[in-house]
């Protein structure tokens, strides 16, 4: 019993003999007044006494209270590293979230945030190439190829100002893998995928806008706006990558807009070099160009949507080529035969000399109707060059179309801030606990690209024909897992020279390649 309590029941006793004095007089005769006052002052005392002792017990309390509430955050504090499931953790005004698996740290207000984000694409594969003459490529080599592998920093501040850093250690093009002429030894891309800067403060007309600058991935054309994540074959169509390569595509140098509704999205960027390109007067680049892309959603409901676009690109200073012509500009037009694992670019024009400018002119389309989906584009190339040389200008085309099913019903939702269409989610993850088997896609896609122009005439290009049929199989195992497997066919008609006796011998061939790409991105 504490000492509080023992003075409680000691007052509560002499209380009680106060109490009875008056009945005791009475029967026993008066008590002294001294006696009496004595008993009183002592009484005063002992609730004085008691008074001091409640505060100090209320103060006590308090304390620890506040030492209980210490030892709480410094238990918060701990714990903040370990993912939990359900509510986001606060921790001194940091909320800390993993939306789609992405680390995620925020302010409480979520106006300041910085994420992690990464992605690899690991491919396997072989081919069966079939030479149509011992005059062009003999084989293609089998083998394995980290086609990504990026690591980066996203992140916003104000709100409103948001920005964004990512490195790609990938090989073949997509890193340092690049053949482009540049200072670096594995290539001429310098690694740098993204290192931008955009402002999404404007809300104009009903809608949303962003000013943004630096290094990018620009959204030009349906399947370049569809994120390497998300496409339904391991790699995009040759006429796609042909043209975005000649002023956008990835590691882009480049300053623009795009405004965007629930309905429509316009966009127009100013691009120059990719990073990593020799700037070196004589042989270096300083490339200058533009893209123009407009394009929304026709009709759309719960489960279907319709999607038109146009695009166009304009190249107005080529890359200097010092190794053609002495300070004069060139633009080759190139591809490997859809797939990363071998190098090999049998589709090519080889370095156009004298180029003055080039134009990329396309339409696209694409729709959903429930697990069903289909895409398709078209681009047509004109490659303006120096008649004071003899050199008429060129013209080429090409095109893809493709169409998925998800066996497991899901289906691709619609990105308005790029126009563009989301991957697939799966409704039942793979999980050997609930028995989840994730999402199966099956597609299948013609492509085909032309890059011969005037054979036969002087100043004719003989870059070739190239036609290739895919099919897929895609396994997402959740939203951050995916497993890709692919079968092409495909047939490269392709003269020695665009004249002379060498322009009937076919260097170009045939093939059947199979190849499997590992996904894993967040």
């Amino acid at each position: 019993m504490s000492k509080s309590t023992n003075l409680t029941v000691a007052a509560v006793g002499v209380i009680g003999v106060l109490a009875a004095m008056p009945a005791h007089a009475q029967s026993a005769g008066a008590s002294s007044d001294a006696e009496i006052a004595l008993l009183k002052q002592q009484l005063r005392l002992m609730e004085q006494k008691i008074d001091k002792l409640q505060k100090q017990s209320a103060e006590n309390s308090a304390a620890v209270a506040t030492t209980n509430a210490k030892v709480d955050a410094k238990v918060v504090n701990a714990n903040a590293a370990y993912p939990v499931k359900g509510a986001p953790v606060v921790v001194a005004g940091a909320v800390v979230t993993m939306p789609n698996n992405r680390p995620t740290i925020c302010t409480a207000d979520n106006q300041n945030c910085i994420s992690i984000t990464s992605r690899v694409h690991f491919d396997v594969g072989g081919y069966d190439y079939r030479p149509a003459s011992a005059a062009g490529i003999q084989d293609l080599n089998n083998g394995v190829n980290t086609r990504r592998a990026r690591i980066g920093l996203l992140g916003k501040f104000a709100g409103d100002w948001n920005y964004a850093l990512i490195y790609d250690f990938g090989g073949s093009s997509d890193g340092f893998g690049g053949s482009a002429p540049g200072g670096l030894s594995g290539g001429g891309t310098s690694g740098i995928e993204n290192a931008y800067l955009s402002y999404t403060g404007f809300k104009p007309f009903g809608g949303n806008m962003a000013i943004e600058g630096g290094v990018m991935d620009i959204n030009y054309t349906l399947d370049e706006a569809t994120s390497s994540n998300d496409t339904t074959f391991m790699e995009r169509s040759s006429a796609n990558v042909i043209a975005t390569g000649i002023a956008a595509g990835d590691f882009r140098t480049t300053f623009g807009a795009r405004w965007w509704n629930d309905d429509f999205w316009i966009g127009a960027y100013a691009t120059g070099p990719t990073t990593g390109s020799n700037h070196a007067f004589a042989t270096g680049t300083e490339q200058v160009g533009t893209t123009v892309r407009a394009a929304g959603q026709v009709f759309q409901g719960n489960n279907y949507s319709f999607h038109l676009g146009g695009d166009a690109e304009f190249l107005f200073s080529p890359a200097r080529n010092n190794s053609v012509v002495p300070n004069t500009q060139t633009l080759t037009l190139s591809d490997r035969p859809e797939l990363r694992i071998d190098p090999t670019a049998i589709l090519t024009t080889g370095a156009l000399a004298n180029v003055t400018g080039a134009q990329v002119y396309s339409v696209e389309a694409a729709g959903n109707y429930g697990p069903l989906y289909m895409q398709g584009e078209y681009y047509w190339y004109n490659i303006e060059r120096d008649t004071s040389f003899g050199t008429p200008s060129n013209n080429f085309d090409g095109g893809y179309i493709q169409a998925s099913y998800t066996l497991t019903g899901e289906t691709r939702t619609y990105n308005k801030a790029t126009a563009a269409y989301n991957g697939i989610v799966p409704l039942n993850p793979a999980s050997l606990t609930t028995g989840g088997w994730g999402a199966w896609e099956i597609a299948g896609r013609y492509s085909v690209i032309d890059l011969n122009d005037r054979l036969g005439l002087i100043n004719g290009v003989a870059g070739g024909k190239q036609e290739i049929y895919t099919a897929g199989l895609n396994w997402y195992a959740n939203r951050n897992i995916r497993f890709m497997l692919n079968y092409l066919h495909g047939t490269i008609d392709k003269q020695g020279a665009a004249i002379g006796a060498a322009s009937l011998t076919n260097v170009g061939g045939s093939f059947d390649a199979v190849a499997m790409r590992t996904q894993v991105a967040f």
